[in-house]
């Protein structure tokens, strides 16, 4: 059977000794398409625009900064413990999302305390915008080669050359995927629904969708911890069920809390 062949060059750019990797260009693409969705929410609420701008800076090195710690700590430790100064070449890939929600609710709690916000008001304006963040990170790591899914004779596996010449499940696109749809539909809620009166609703309903479907397209992924490769669970699945369980919580809280 004939299958897909990704042999991108992971380099964008090269000119004058300045290089422009795809990795960084999607990064930059998600971050920018995240802040046009809270601008929008902004607007539509009232609320202060350019107080966005303190929220970028927070959210963006707290993201960058959680999931390279979160990739490091809980994918590599051992590698990376030997190459201290790799921890800092983030253009080569390895960002933990589980790390980099932590790091964004950190900042965002930084920023909360600043414009007097409610703190789950904002998380679930937030969560909106963090879909379709997490969907162009995905397509970043899909151009990088990386976040492989395990070899499969499926019609739409791809071979990515750059690793090896074995068709695979690509991992990154069905996770992108799934973000996408979640962006869909949490932005539906949010337009057409009472929930986002109901604070930590549309926050909790993202970490289901999240991470239940992190759960499940981690059962085709290589497992990226090496110390794991043993283990009935990825590092990844294992570190999504607490976010699993807080979403159920945050999602269910307000409706009992009424009732």
């Amino acid at each position: 059977m004939n299958h897909i062949v990704w042999n991108i060059d992971p380099v964008m750019i090269s000119f004058m000794g300045l290089t422009v990797h795809w990795y960084g260009v999607l990064f930059a693409v998600a971050i920018a398409s995240g802040f046009q969705v809270m601008k929008r929410i902004y607007v539509k609420e009232g609320l202060d625009v350019e107080s966005l701008d303190n929220l970028l800076i927070y959210c963006v090195v707290g993201i960058i900064v959680g999931a390279r710690l979160a990739h490091v700590l809980f994918y590599d430790p051992s590698y990376y413990f030997s190459h201290p100064m790799k921890i800092l070449a983030i253009w080569e890939g390895g960002l933990a999302s589980h790390g980099g929600g932590l790091g964004a609710i950190l900042a965002l709690y930084y920023y909360q305390r600043k414009v007097k916000l409610p703190f789950l008001f904002l998380l679930d304006r937030l969560a909106i915008a963090t879909a379709i963040f997490g969907f162009f990170v995905r397509m970043a790591n899909f151009a990088n080669s990386e976040i492989l899914g395990l070899p499969s004779d499926k019609p739409w596996a791809i071979v990515f050359e750059r690793v090896d010449m074995l068709p695979r499940h690509p991992a990154q696109l069905y996770e992108a995927i799934a973000y996408l749809l979640i962006f869909i539909l949490l932005w539906l809620v949010y337009k057409t629904t009472q929930m986002k009166q109901k604070y930590g609703a549309i926050f909790g309903l993202f970490l289901v969708l999240v991470f239940s479907s992190r759960f499940a397209i981690e059962m085709v992924k290589v497992k990226q911890a090496a110390y794991a490769q043993d283990w009935s669970m990825s590092a990844g699945q294992m570190l999504s069920v607490p976010f699993l369980l807080v979403g159920v919580v945050l999602l269910l809280l307000p409706y009992l809390r009424k009732r």
